[in-house]
């Protein structure tokens, strides 16, 4: 397995890449409203700040990575919202300039560079169906080709890659259809950007559209623009097998950032069950010697679960010991 150059002094350093955890969850703990169709994008809107807060604290949690609130901004979603496409444009770019602000911030500490490279920042790329806000990222069968798929995904890009982040997030893709449509953009319009891209699973084998996940992984194999393949907004118990199921397909590093355990209970829009910070990091330990490079958390993770993962991420010992 090759690594880019953008990851290899990560991997070459410490055990994993550290990724950062959810986003919403955190801003929600933190007493943000994001009953909203625009989800997290809600506050590039009216509290842009709080996001530059919850990613310069994934940092100083030991994130190597921060992922930008732009999961579900769209131009159509922020349309439905009464702006302009200039307006959208412009909440995108700033949803990168806040993770690179609070990752600048962190940096121009010296005390923060102790032990640390510094920091990256990912534009994230939600799927199509998370601008529905009807849970379509988590079915896929959208009934869209390929085409209007790229057709969907290429302004968000153009406009994500004008505030000048160091990678792409394509992340919890629910099918292989729009991972190659990603993947098809990159290559034909985008030479020159990188990305990781992960999807959504509904099992120990299977994407949230039903395909096997080794499948979804061998098609793009020879995509050289994506640096690392994975899983991301699924079970952790799920992760083990997936990750077994992905060695076999791909030479890419791979990546997982599961939700924290607890389940969803799509009736009554809560969350059940209970979640230990430790817990999750002893399970990170699993992943990592199971294959997995780069390593956070998606739904109802926070810093508390980026901190114990870079504890042992960063320790000078065996990996697995």
């Amino acid at each position: 397995m090759s690594l880019d150059p953008l990851l290899a002094p990560f991997l070459k350093r410490q055990h994993v890449l550290v990724l950062d955890g959810a986003l919403a969850s955190e801003l929600e703990r933190r007493g943000a409203d994001l009953a909203d169709p625009l989800w997290s994008a809600r506050l590039l809107i009216e509290q842009p700040a709080l996001i530059r807060d919850v990613h310069r604290d994934y940092f100083r949690a030991g994130a190597d990575v921060a992922t930008s609130a732009s999961y579900q901004a769209s131009f159509a979603g922020f349309a439905r919202r009464g702006l302009s496409d200039e307006e959208a444009e412009a909440l995108l770019h700033l949803s990168v300039t806040l993770a690179r602000e609070a990752r600048d911030d962190f940096w121009a500490d010296p005390a923060n560079r102790e032990g640390r490279l510094r920091p990256l920042v990912a534009a994230s790329v939600g799927p199509y169906g998370a601008t529905l806000a009807d849970g379509s990222e988590y079915r896929g069968h959208y009934g869209l080709s390929e085409t209007a798929l790229m057709d969907f995904h290429r302004p968000r890009l153009a406009a994500l890659l004008a505030a000048g982040p160091d990678l792409l997030a394509c992340e919890t893709l629910p099918c292989p259809s729009e991972a190659r449509a990603l993947a098809r953009l990159l290559t034909e319009e985008f030479p020159d950007v990188r990305a990781w891209l992960s999807f959504s699973c509904c099992d120990e084998h299977h994407v949230s559209e039903g395909q096997p996940l080794a499948d979804c992984l061998a098609e793009l194999d020879d995509c050289t623009q994506l640096i690392a393949v994975g899983v991301n907004c699924t079970a952790p118990r799920h992760i083990p097998p997936l990750l077994q199921d992905a060695r076999q397909a791909t030479r890419k590093p791979l990546l997982v950032y599961p939700n924290s355990g607890e389940d969803y209970d799509t009736v009554h829009k809560c969350w059940h069950g209970t979640h230990d910070a430790t817990a999750f990091a002893d399970n990170a330990r699993g992943w990592a010697a199971a294959g997995a490079r780069l390593i956070g958390g998606c739904c109802r993770t926070g810093p508390t679960d980026i901190h114990a993962i870079a504890a042992w991420a960063r320790a000078p010992h065996r990996l697995g010991a």
